[in-house]
């Protein structure tokens, strides 16, 4: 993470600077708020000046668009991008959590700016945040869809693996939000619990153990 520097700044590569000033930004972002942080405070913290910032990142509302849309992407490759396509389902949910898990638990800040700040704000923030939980819900329901029909004939409609994949997601973020006033917590461990919360229900539910009231 890129702090104050004295003296003359050292010339680096564009995009390199360009990273050095989101990090900045998002740590700003996520403990100010994004009313209450200054361009002068995101500047000063990535070691560069303001015009250098409006330069390569543009307003303030770019600069913040910008920093969901890297942490985002982020968070998806994280979810989806180290998954072996040809474990059994409830083996890519477990590596698609603990990645999920490890990257909150790494970026804390990054992940108050998704889950806390951006939503808040309205559009376009809000719609960035919005497409991007569509994409990991809809990743989460293809595992469900391929573990149902791993097991043969099933009555499991699309409505229930819309309703399940939408809860399994609300639950990690829950969980995530609980994980980081917890930095206690192996990230591993998180994820053992949504996998045993949520997994083994759905496992019994699939199984045709169904309770009723």
């Amino acid at each position: 993470m890129a702090g104050n520097v004295t003296g003359k700044t050292k010339r680096l590569p564009r995009n390199v600077r360009e990273q050095q000033m989101l990090d900045a930004a998002v740590q700003m972002f996520a403990r100010r708020g994004y009313h209450a942080a200054s361009m002068d405070e995101v500047a000063e913290r990535a070691g560069v000046s303001k015009p250098m910032v409006y330069l390569y990142l543009g307003s303030k509302e770019e600069l913040f668009l910008a920093c969901i849309r890297r942490e985002a992407g982020r968070l998806l490759e994280a979810f989806a991008g180290q998954v072996d396509p040809h474990e059994p389902p409830d083996q890519q949910l477990w590596h698609a959590l603990r990645a999920f898990f490890l990257l909150v638990a790494d970026n804390r800040d990054a992940w108050r700016v998704l889950h806390q700040q951006a939503p808040a704000y309205g559009e376009p923030f809000a719609g960035e945040v919005a497409a991007m939980r569509a994409a990991i819900v809809a990743y989460a329901a293809d595992l469900i869809d391929k573990n149902i029909k791993a097991r043969g004939p099933a009555h499991a409609t699309e409505h229930d693996v819309s309703a399940l994949a939408h809860a399994l997601v609300g639950a990690g973020e829950s969980l995530a939000d609980w994980a980081t006033e917890h930095p206690e917590e192996d990230p591993a461990t998180t994820a053992k619990r949504l996998m045993n919360f949520a997994w083994l229900g759905l496992d019994n539910l699939l199984r045709g153990s169904i309770w009723r009231p």
